[in-house]
């Protein structure tokens, strides 16, 4: 057995003590956090969890593990585990808490919890994420078992993501970190008694952590909250949304872009007329000009690219690239334009792409960079809401891990909104199952040169994700997942 995990650990437990408690003081010991959102957003159930939700499961019902401020895995209801040598089998202890509302942990009732979860999450990409999965046992009263059909190095990270968050049977509270109240619209969150959630009992826990208050508004109605100096933190900004963070003077230095991987880029709706042919569709990415884009939205930096899965990322071999990449823009958009004018002069029409996208600055800017491109190649491009009948369709989505699966899962048949290739899910399916890390990585390439080739995903570059910290926010860092849990955001500042 090997990677053993303890809250014994001395300085673990000191910061786990700093960070744990109640409220304290009056209503200016609070610190006031936005999520951009629907305001209704924040108390939704079920398996695909808006933003706000997210967070809000992730403060008031971990799982067996959780994320810190800086993405890394730490001890959640489980304060330690061991992972065996073949990495088949991870075996986690619980710890001495309680369910919020009463009733102690057990392993039968958080094995319950777990089932429950895995089986909404069926169908999911998170789901996909999570089809190792092989059995989970209770081996003694406080012992849970999970045993996979092959090694995942990532399921910590899985683990931890807050869909997994579990909930007592018959209550539907978690076990905190925070203890819960709802205010119509706000959520009021105040961290548990450490003896509660099985930490060593701290007799001035109450003196170093302050409520948090948090509501989930549209992203002009958050900023304007935070320009009024009504909030301390404004979290899960986006693309469509930067402009407005990036205007109206605010301090640059509000501004907190996370350095995160993912998807953003346009999927295939549908498989017919015009998008029925794969070199119809590689017309769309080849006439785009991604190095345009980041000018538009006014994001320094921002990283484009034609390619599904990074070529920096965790163990991934560079698949064969698009013969068209080394081709010059101008060379790019000939091509594509004198492919359009034969599709036109067959069937006598133009071709009108209808592309689905949020509302906001930063969309406005996208589309108008993304339809003159289009425009050059003899694309008509119309924009419409994401509700809308569409033929593309925005994918935004952080990376949860840092493995290639993560991007082949979110592209694969049953999850993807249109076409899709099998034969690529069959690869991906293949290097799963492969334990060798070369024949593995070869798999994955070929998976992802097929994807490429099927043109049913058009990449454009990384997500954005951005937030506003107040000077006196605490418990805030930057990070690769856009994590940013609340419970180190009740430390009350020094």
């Amino acid at each position: 057995m090997r990677r053993l995990r303890s809250l014994a650990v001395l300085g673990f437990v000191a910061a786990a003590l700093a960070l744990t408690g109640g409220c304290s003081g009056g209503p200016g010991d609070t610190v006031d956090v936005v999520v951009i959102g629907e305001s209704t957003s924040l108390f939704d159930g079920g398996a695909r969890l808006s933003p706000a939700a997210q967070l809000l499961r992730g403060a008031s019902a971990q799982g067996l593990v959780a994320l810190d401020q800086q993405g890394q895995v730490i001890p959640g209801i489980a304060d330690r585990w061991i992972v065996t040598d073949d990495g088949l089998s991870y075996i986690f202890r619980l710890s001495d808490g309680s369910w919020n509302g009463g009733g102690k942990l057990a392993a039968a009732p958080v094995r319950a919890a777990l089932m429950q979860s895995l089986a909404a999450l069926r169908g999911t990409a998170l789901g996909k994420d999570l089809a190792g999965i092989e059995e989970v046992r209770v081996m003694t009263g406080r012992v849970v078992e999970i045993r996979l059909s092959r090694p995942q190095p990532d399921l910590l990270l899985l683990l931890a993501q807050p869909e997994l968050g579990l909930l007592g049977q018959g209550q539907g509270r978690g076990a905190g970190p925070m203890a819960l109240r709802r205010d119509g619209k706000v959520a009021y969150l105040a961290l548990i008694d450490p003896q509660l959630r099985g930490l060593p009992a701290s007799a001035d826990w109450k003196e170093a952590v302050r409520p948090v208050r948090l509501r989930a508004l549209p992203a002009e109605a958050a900023i304007a909250r935070f320009e009024r100096g009504e909030s301390d933190a404004v979290l899960g900004g986006r693309y469509e949304s930067f402009p407005l963070a990036d205007a109206g003077g605010l301090s640059r230095g509000a501004v907190r872009l996370d350095p995160v991987g993912g998807l953003f880029g346009l999927a295939v709706v549908h498989g017919d007329g015009f998008l029925a042919d794969p070199q119809n569709r590689e017309v769309i990415s080849m006439a785009i000009d991604r190095d345009a884009l980041p000018a538009a939205l006014g994001i320094g930096g921002w990283s484009m690219t034609e390619r599904i899965v990074p070529a920096e990322n965790d163990g991934n071999v560079p698949a064969e690239p698009q013969k068209w990449l080394g081709l010059s823009m101008e060379e790019r958009q000939s091509v594509a334009a004198s492919r359009i004018a034969r599709w036109r002069s067959a069937m006598s029409e133009p071709v009108r792409l209808r592309i689905a996208l949020p509302a906001g600055p930063g969309t406005d800017r996208l589309f108008a960079s993304l339809a003159e491109s289009l425009g050059k190649a003899g694309l008509i491009a119309t924009r419409v809401g994401l509700a809308d009948p569409a033929d593309l369709r925005l994918v935004d989505a952080v990376a949860r891990y840092p493995g290639s699966l993560w991007f082949f899962h979110q592209l694969s048949c049953g999850v993807l909104p249109g076409p899709c290739d099998p034969n690529a899910d069959g690869l991906v399916v293949k290097a799963a199952q492969t334990t060798d890390p070369a024949g593995r990585a070869a798999l994955l390439a070929q998976a992802e040169e097929r994807l490429a080739a099927s043109n049913v995903y058009i990449p454009l570059g990384a997500p954005i994700r951005w937030s506003l910290l107040r000077g006196n926010a605490t418990g805030f860092v930057v990070n690769r997942f856009a994590i940013h849990p609340l419970m180190p955001m009740a430390l009350l500042p020094k």
